[in-house]
């Protein structure tokens, strides 16, 4: 048991420093979740609410991992999704709808259902980082 415990610690993915772009529209969730991550040890590099500001963090910024929120403003979010897994960057999707909100070729990606809990977020983006 032990060494169980031993060999998951070992291969936990550490989010210290970790460079995080989080697109969320909805003011009081980005900044809830902007303050979880900093909390895990994360750097919140940008908070985009609109999926152009989105885009063009994700076509140059120097981010470790992102989290979108599936629905920005009414627009999918898949745009930004698609520039940020070209460039090799993991991405975790949030949503209040599940897997079913993704497009069927993201569906293997970490995905969190809103509303949901710190652990929750930590362990998506663990998981997320881990894919690298």
């Amino acid at each position: 048991m032990i060494a169980e415990a031993e060999a998951r610690r070992s291969t936990a993915v550490s989010l210290e420093g970790a460079r995080i772009l989080v697109v969320e529209d909805e003011a009081l969730i980005a900044l809830s979740i902007e303050q979880t991550l900093r909390d895990f040890g994360c750097t919140v590099v940008a908070l985009a609410m609109h999926i152009d500001d989105a885009l063009l963090i994700a076509q140059s910024g120097d981010v470790d991992a992102a989290m979108l929120d599936v629905n920005v403003g009414g627009r999918e979010v898949f745009p930004v999704a698609d520039v940020l897994i070209r460039r090799r960057i993991p991405v975790l999707f949030a949503t209040g709808y599940g897997a079913e909100a993704l497009r069927s070729d993201l569906r293997g990606r970490p995905i969190i259902r809103k509303p949901f809990q710190a652990r929750e977020l930590r362990q998506a983006l663990e998981r997320a980082l881990s894919s690298r």
